[in-house]
Order: C-alpha cells, then sequence, then structure tokens
C-alpha cells in the first residue's frame, strides 16, 4: 500500500552499476561474499552451540552477534544480487519498508550487542574475582534484550520516519538496498524534520555504544597498566584485540556514511561506502574471532576431529 497521497507503490533498486561489462563479474563477487558470510556465522553459531566449552557470556553475545549478522545479511544481498541480472530490480513499497527495517534493527542491535561484549570484557579484566556473579545468565539475558529494545526502537523510528514521506513520480532508489538517505532524497516532501529525525536517532544508536565501550577500555587500558608483567599485559590486551576490531570496522564505517554533511559524499559514492559495514563487516566477524581467538580455533579442531596442536 503507498503512503498517504503518493502515486508510487513500488521501487525500482538501482544497484551499484549501469555497465553491462561489469554486472556478472560482481553478481558473482558478491555471491562469494554472501556465501562466506552464510557459511562462517552459521559454523560459529553451531560451534558455539555443540561446544559447552564456549557457553560463557562472551561467546554468549559472539552467538548472537553471528545470528545479526546472518540476518542481515539476508535481508540484503539476496535482493541486491537480483540487481545485477535483471533489467530492472523492483521492490514494493511495503517491501521496500520491510528490508529498511529490518536493516535498521538488525545494524542498530549489532551496536549494542557489541556494547555488551565490551562491558563483559571489562569485567572479565578488571573485576575477575566477581566475573561470574556479574555476568551471570540473568545479566547476559538483560543486556541481550537491551540489545535488541534498542534495534527495535531506532528501526522503528526510521521505518515511521519514511513511511510518513510523500513519493510523486520518481521511483529510482539510487541505492544498492532501501536505506535510509536515498529514500530521503527521493522524496517530494522531505524535510529538514525529517533529516533531523535521522541524525538524532543514528546519533543515539552511535554515540550511547562508542561512549559505553570507550569507557570500558580506558578502564581496560588502565588495569592493564598496572599488570608488572609484560605477557600478563599482551594477553589481557589480546583478550579484547578482535572485539576492538569489529568495533572500528562498523562504528567507523556507519559513523561516516551517516553522520556528515550531506555534501560531503555523495549518494553515488555513499552507496560505495556502505558496502563497507552492511556486507564486508559480517564476512569479516567470523574471520575476525575465529582467527584471532584460542578458545574457537580449539573448539573448532575438536569438533571437527581434529587433533589439539598447542
Amino acid at each position: 500500500m503507498a503512503p498517504g497521497n503518493a502515486s508510487v507503490t513500488e521501487f525500482i533498486i538501482a544497484g551499484l552499476t549501469n555497465q553491462p561489462g561489469l554486472q556478472l563479474p560482481l553478481f558473482f563477487l558478491f555471491l562469494g561474499f554472501f556465501m562466506m558470510t552464510v557459511v562462517g556465522n552459521l559454523g560459529l553459531i553451531i560451534l558455539i552451540g555443540v561446544d559447552t566449552r564456549l557457553h560463557t557470556p562472551m561467546y554468549f553475545f559472539l552467538f548472537n552477534l553471528s545470528l545479526i549478522d546472518f540476518c542481515y545479511s539476508t535481508a540484503i544481498i539476496p535482493k541486491m544480487l537480483q540487481s545485477f541480472v535483471s533489467k530492472k530490480n523492483i521492490i514494493l513499497y511495503s517491501g521496500c519498508l520491510m528490508q529498511l527495517f529490518f536493516f535498521c534493527f538488525f545494524v542498530v542491535s549489532e551496536s549494542f550487542v557489541l556494547t555488551a561484549m565490551a562491558y563483559d570484557r571489562y569485567v572479565a579484566i578488571c573485576k575477575p574475582l566477581v566475573y561470574a556473579p556479574t555476568m551471570s545468565p540473568q545479566v547476559c539475558v538483560l543486556l541481550l534484550l537491551w540489545a535488541y529494545f534498542m534495534g527495535f526502537s531506532g528501526a522503528l523510528a526510521h521505518t515511521l520516519n519514511i513511511a510518513s514521506l510523500t513519493f510523486c513520480a520518481n521511483n529510482l532508489v539510487n541505492h544498492f538496498m532501501c536505506d535510509i538517505l536515498p529514500l530521503l532524497e527521493l522524496s517530494c516532501n522531505s524535510s529538514f524534520v525529517h533529516e533531523l529525525v535521522v541524525y538524532v536517532v543514528v546519533a543515539i544508536d552511535i554515540s550511547i555504544p562508542l561512549v559505553a565501550i570507550f569507557i570500558s577500555y580506558a578502564l581496560i587500558l588502565i588495569n592493564i597498566l598496572h599488570i608488572p608483567s609484560t605477557e600478563g599485559k599482551f594477553k589481557a590486551f589480546s583478550t579484547c584485540s578482535s572485539h576492538i576490531i569489529v568495533v572500528c570496522l562498523l562504528f567507523g564505517s556507519g559513523a561516516f556514511m551517516y553522520l556528515k554533511p550531506p555534501s560531503f559524499l555523495p549518494l553515488d559514492q555513499g552507496k560505495m561506502s556502505s558496502l563497507f559495514y552492511t556486507i564486508v563487516v559480517p564476512m569479516l566477524n567470523p574471520l575476525i574471532y575465529s582467527l584471532r581467538n584460542k578458545d574457537v580455533k580449539l573448539a573448532l579442531r575438536k569438533t571437527l576431529g581434529m587433533k589439539v596442536i598447542s
């Protein structure tokens, strides 16, 4: 159903490029990315589920991080692949809003799951004697519910904001998905208020996790500096390195895309940069946590029946 008095009932997704020679190579490239994302994240989900040694708060959050990455890649990439092999990649108005909602829900939820993981690392390193009661199963579930609640709230705010817009004649979305900024640009009645809602909601969903993560790691760093041995410092820091890399990748690319002046980065370039946090980050997350995490590598070897080499 179209909004209000709008004449647009469906959108055409422009995709990444209109050059025919690039369509097929890009299709196979992003199909490969999608397969790596699915295999990597589902593999990590299964591994954490079957290995009891990974039934700890940190891996509880990592399980949900992989689940989120799998879901929001699935909400975006299949429709994106269609744009490479069809003349017109059409999506209904309701389908566009649904894709926007789920994209916002998963990406905001991920930012708050990463915040919970930073808090977990803070307690593990700075408060090890009270780690078990502080990060009890009940606390972990509450932190996760808080993350999903923030994701739902942010997604609902963005979706209702876009649903209140009127779309007249032009229905070509200059992006590879139904994202906030290209839909704002496409609307024939978008106002300062609509743009303000976007920047306020995005600022909240980025600033709260970033401040909480920064405080957690500032306290962790202070604690690490008081560790007398170099080996102890390295061991404490290594438990946080994977998480720090993922945080920098997600928040850096997301802030660059949404918290910039509209004239700073044209949408044609913006949709290229958004590939990073929508496709590359979900693909890299399981690799980062697998390759840099001894517990995950040991669990993988055990699950595959391989001889564990210490």
